[in-house]
């Protein structure tokens, strides 16, 4: 499949843009909600939750920004996914919004009883909600039931397929590695060291989850090989992405945890690019009927629609970036607990 710079092209990739900050920015998040339990003290976990706290709402703003753009340049891909997906994303939309709860309820009473059943509460969300964010991911790859009309013709249990679980197990992998990281960048001392243990661990998990789900992929989902076969300049965005993962432990190893996450935030990129990639020019492939599918033509607003919503993108996604820039500018720095800190 050739790419033609388009309208179209240009939202599929903008689109795709604002999903890949959700997931680097959220990801580290999920990750850290998902390693909670593993600390044992009430200030490690207090520590974990303050070293998201500031942030974490900030992040779901490119989810929002996402779901916004999405509806206004493919309307008719919105409507097929939320539709189709509805008991997935009224799961995934209580495990974020349970997460959020327990964030800022855990600390409320000194009860033992009652921080313990937030902290489980938080963790079960972040794991939930990361493992419904891959299962969807493996089910766009996979295809779903489409009729003539593009409408979803499938059930809920339908969409728990062998494959897309396997890709929902290695996005937990994945947030799981990215949010060791992010622990070990903004903690000191005890915790730091702990944590720093656990991210050689993170990232074996994470190699041997991705590396099931690419020979699945290949023997399974073949469609999903096929523009990097075509075009075999693409084969860098793997390849990047292999040397991003190498460079983590490196960098871990000399005590640069910053070029670490840096390294995180590149897999995590290079490997959501890599889905994009495959999957064009379709946004939600249809299984068995492949004509069904819905692409960045049919699904697409129209041409005067899309020129306007351009114009919107380009004045406000500056003000994004400075509201995300400023917030981790402010919040810079070690985890220090206060008399504020959650």
């Amino acid at each position: 499949m050739s790419f033609t710079f388009d309208l179209n092209t240009i939202w599929f990739m903008l689109v795709g843009v604002l999903f890949i900050g959700y997931a680097i920015l959220d990801g580290f998040d999920l990750g850290v909600g998902t390693l909670h339990l593993f600390t044992k003290s009430d200030t490690e976990r207090r520590l974990m939750i303050n070293s998201i706290g500031p942030v974490w709402d900030g992040n779901e703003v490119w989810l929002v920004t996402g779901g916004g753009a999405l509806f206004a340049a493919f309307p008719e891909v919105y409507a097929t996914s939320f539709s189709g997906f509805y008991v997935a994303m009224m799961f995934l939309l209580v495990g974020l919004i349970f997460r959020a709860v327990a964030i800022e309820f855990r600390s409320k009473q000194e009860s033992k009883t009652w921080r313990q059943f937030w902290d489980i509460s938080f963790s079960a969300s972040s794991i939930i909600s990361a493992l419904l964010i891959g299962v969807a991911l493996g089910n766009i790859a996979w295809g779903i039931p489409l009729d003539s009309n593009h409408e979803f013709i499938g059930t809920f249990w339908g969409l728990l397929h062998p494959y897309a679980l396997i890709v929902g197990v290695t996005t937990v992998a994945l947030f799981m590695m990215h949010g060791a990281i992010y622990v070990v960048l903004k903690t000191e001392g005890e915790l730091q060291s702990k944590v720093r243990g656990w991210i050689n661990n993170t990232i074996i998990f994470f190699i041997i989850s991705y590396a099931i789900t690419t020979m699945a992929t290949l023997l399974y989902v073949p469609q999903m090989s096929a523009n990097i076969q075509a075009n075999p300049w693409l084969f860098v965005v793997p390849l990047l992405n292999m040397l991003a993962i190498a460079n983590i432990p490196r960098e871990i190893h000399h005590r640069r945890e910053f070029r670490a996450f840096l390294s995180s935030c590149a897999s995590v990129l290079l490997l959501l690019a890599l889905f994009g990639i495959e999957m064009y020019p379709n946004l939600i492939l249809s299984n068995p009927v492949i004509a069904n599918s819905l692409t960045i033509y049919n699904a697409a607003s129209s041409q005067k629609t899309l020129w306007i919503m351009l114009v919107i993108a380009i004045l406000g996604m500056p003000l994004v970036l400075a509201y995300t820039s400023s917030i981790y500018w402010v919040f810079r720095g070690k985890v220090k607990l206060d008399e504020s800190s959650y």
